[in-house]
């Protein structure tokens, strides 16, 4: 599933226009992203959580030449799917 995908089904179950899905669609984006950026965790009940988390340095290997890589420390987000999303069959 694309975004696309997201603003179409958004469309129909709420009997709306195409072009208030989209608005709807990219105001709920925007609000988690400005979210994570400021490091708050986003909790969204039944699907889960996203939060954001430091990295440690660390050494990689480049796999086409086998030399060492040096990764710096920074932020990743982690998702982990709620009991509803989990228990999905």
């Amino acid at each position: 599933m694309i975004k696309t995908d997201i603003i179409n089904n958004v469309a129909k179950a709420a009997d709306i226009t195409r072009i208030k899905a989209v608005t709807a669609v990219e105001a709920v984006l925007d609000a988690m992203k400005e979210s994570m950026k400021r490091g708050e965790r986003i909790e969204l009940r039944g699907f889960g959580v996203f939060q954001v988390k430091p990295r440690k340095k660390g050494i990689g290997r480049n796999p086409r030449t086998g030399y060492e890589v040096r990764i710096p420390p920074g932020k990743t987000i982690r998702f982990k799917p709620g009991k509803n999303l989990r228990n999905l069959k």
